[in-house]
């Protein structure tokens, strides 16, 4: 499957500071151009082989950064006035690529566990959490043609 760019959807690399001590993994602040608003800040574990997805929010934008471990982001644009509709992107997050992925409102989205014990992924999302303005789907539903499946080669 080839990864195309999805409308509204941004990769930046983030900076990661190494000394003796340990790690500081740079994520989102008020004067970078992808900030828009505050809502709140969460952290997910997935465990290794483990899916979380389906799921599009309605009105909130995500700001994802895997900070432990390594997961397989997938988006799929299913917007009807998008210019990437039909568009999906396949993106590996972790130590090796640590980047900020910025998530618009109506993008499909889920991730994979790709690392034992599990992977720690942070969302910075502009609005707090609101349950009735998220969708789901089950994992394999057809109505985003991917699978989670493992692909040689």
């Amino acid at each position: 499957m080839a990864s195309q760019a999805i409308a509204g959807v941004s990769v930046v690399p983030r900076r990661r500071i190494p000394d003796e001590r340990g790690t500081v993994y740079h994520m989102l602040k008020a004067t970078d151009p992808e900030f828009v608003r505050f809502g709140e800040i969460y952290f997910s574990t997935v465990y290794a082989g483990v899916i979380k997805a389906w799921h599009l929010h309605r009105a909130m934008t995500l700001n994802y950064a895997c900070i432990f471990g390594t997961i397989k982001l997938v988006l799929f644009d299913d917007r009807s006035d998008s210019s990437t509709r039909g568009h999906l992107m396949e993106l590996f997050l972790g130590p090796d690529n640590y980047s900020l992925v910025v998530i618009p409102p109506g993008v499909w989205n889920g991730f994979k566990g790709m690392a034992n014990p599990y992977a720690i992924v942070a969302n910075c999302a502009d609005l707090p959490h609101d349950p009735a303005e998220i969708v789901r789907l089950d994992p394999s539903s057809d109505r985003v043609p991917y699978r989670w499946d493992l692909r040689h080669g």
